[in-house]
């Protein structure tokens, strides 16, 4: 008799205890069904429902166009794929930042309509209310500290954030503010190595790194990227662990080739 072994779900308190031991966190993103399955069934950690779908999946030059609405549709095809990872669904730009009641109406909508695990925001003690808001309501939140994308048009670059003494020193104080706060995991991304060491060694809770260096207790990359189906984008943080592109191109060509040629379909593929 075939027993259908029970999968765990990976919560909060599995990333807390995987820090504790010193097993490293792995993070992913994905932004629907079919790509989540593959994602959680690989053994993934967490997935990250990441607002880096306005670039990969709506094709914006930045993530501040995708709305609310939208982040709540990419959640939901995901969490119904996810058995075992954790989702963590970002609140977009425009939906948190100066206004702790919208902070919160957002969060209690993307947990309520998508049936996700927990919300991510970017920056530090700027919005210590919003984070304390969700808190208060229960919701898990995972905070975003160094190069905050949705704050892109402030920095105007993508270069490495905190190089200078100043930046890291107010990172650090971030860093400790939203631990103080409550955060359950912080995103530490693109800043030098050396600082990423010192963050993480500081907090009780996990960091991800996403060019933080290898002393983050975790990783993120936007799958699109880690799996080469986008071409042209290669910052030295990205390990690319296969080329889509080139698979995807050739099998779409030698399809067209084959309607073209009238050997697709032929007649062993027909009723």
């Amino acid at each position: 008799m075939s027993v259908n072994k029970e999968i765990k779900r990976i919560t909060t308190h599995t990333l807390q205890e995987m820090k504790n031991r010193g097993e490293k966190i792995a993070m992913l993103t994905a932004y629907d069904y079919s790509m989540a399955a593959i994602v959680d069934n690989a053994g993934m950690d967490v997935i990250l429902v990441g607002d880096s779908a306005s670039n990969v999946m709506a094709g914006h030059e930045t993530t501040l166009p995708i709305t609310l609405d939208q982040m709540i549709y990419h959640a939901s095809s995901v969490v119904r794929a996810a058995k075992r990872a954790l989702v963590i669904v970002d609140l977009p730009f425009g939906s948190y930042q100066g206004n702790s009641k919208e902070a919160l109406a957002s969060a209690i909508r993307i947990m309520k309509e998508s049936g996700a695990h927990g919300i991510k925001l970017e920056g530090g003690v700027e919005i210590a209310e919003s984070i304390s808001r969700i808190l208060t309501a229960g919701i898990p939140v995972m905070g975003h500290l160094g190069l905050t994308p949705q704050s892109i048009y402030k920095f105007g670059t993508y270069t490495v954030r905190a190089k200078e003494e100043a930046e890291a020193a107010k990172l650090k104080e971030d860093a400790k503010k939203l631990e103080e706060l409550g955060c359950f995991s912080i995103v530490l991304e693109k800043i030098p190595s050396q600082l990423a060491k010192e963050v993480s060694e500081s907090l009780h809770i996990p960091t991800i790194g996403i060019g933080g260096g290898q002393h983050c207790d975790g990783q993120v990359l936007v799958i699109h990227d880690m799996l080469g189906i986008n071409k042209g984008f290669k910052p030295r943080f990205l390990r690319q662990y296969a080329d889509l592109f080139d698979v995807m191109n050739n099998a779409i060509g030698n399809y067209v080739t084959d309607v073209k040629a009238k050997s697709f379909p032929n007649k062993k593929e027909e009723y």
